[in-house]
């Protein structure tokens, strides 16, 4: 499983082998030229969130439910045999990324969240209401962080999420439906523009988040009891008690969202 964390970064990887490489009077340069706005660089991250976390909706904790797989905050407790919400999945990326050395912050925010620690104040509660209305990602300058930020919206994707949060009993808000903007995930980077080196460790710093949450679920299952515990492998939750390895989770996703990511890259060059 040690390798995993490289199948994410083999989609940028392609982008130079397909266009021939780097070309010999810009190797020494492309890497560290700044050629991206920020802006760019936070909605090809948030490009890449939206697919993994649409899939790990949808296709795991979603048709996982139906086939008897449960999913909890208290996903980590010993006693508690479940796999983390789709939220907490979220946090668990937003985790590994703080650890790393790449300043890049995320976290999920809205004004009805389940957490009250999550509820949007000020500046990005202003822009949230914008976000409700259009759903447009909205950017500014956090002048007290010194953090450009981008909010993109969150939305109702599956049953799973207009299940859970109508009827937690922490609830502020119990009429969601699908389709609604539940909230908006919230990226932030000290630079106003990235080089080429810079934006792919962004890229590569989201990618290992997502590697880590998986693996870290697929770890609680080993330890769950024989009789409850889902088959890993090559299979889905769609065809029965099944859960994909971290290798074919993130091979799926490599191949839902590299494109638009390889676009950005091949331009750059």
């Amino acid at each position: 499983m040690k390798n995993v964390i490289n199948i994410m970064l083999v989609a940028f990887a392609l982008v130079l082998n397909s266009c021939g490489g780097v070309p010999e009077e810009k190797s020494e340069t492309v890497g560290s030229e700044n050629v991206f706005s920020v802006e760019e660089v936070l909605e090809m991250v948030a490009k890449e969130n939206d697919v993994t976390r649409t899939l790990y909706t949808k296709a795991i904790v979603g048709k996982g439910k139906l086939q008897g797989m449960k999913f909890d905050e208290d996903w980590r407790k010993d006693n508690v045999e479940a796999g983390p919400l789709p939220a907490l999945f979220l946090r668990g990326v937003a985790t590994s990324i703080r650890k790393s050395p790449v300043p890049l912050g995320l976290y999920l925010g809205s004004d009805f969240p389940v957490n009250a620690a999550n509820k949007f104040e000020g500046k990005q509660a202003d822009l949230f209401k914008q976000i409700k209305k259009d759903q447009k990602p909205q950017f500014f300058y956090d002048e007290e962080q010194k953090l450009h930020t981008a909010m993109f919206a969150d939305l109702a994707s599956a049953d799973a999420c207009v299940t859970c949060h109508n009827n937690h009993p922490q609830t502020t808000k119990s009429d969601w439906k699908l389709g609604d903007v539940m909230g908006a995930t919230t990226w932030q980077y000290p630079k106003d523009s990235l080089s080429y080196k810079e934006t792919v460790e962004v890229l590569s710093s989201y990618a290992k988040g997502t590697v880590d949450i998986y693996m870290e679920y697929l770890d609680e299952v080993a330890a769950f009891k024989e009789s409850e515990k889902p088959e890993i492998g090559n299979k889905w939750p769609e065809e029965g008690n099944y859960l994909p390895s971290a290798e074919v989770f993130l091979d799926s996703v490599k191949k839902l969202s590299s494109y638009e990511t390889m676009k950005h890259l091949v331009v750059a060059k």
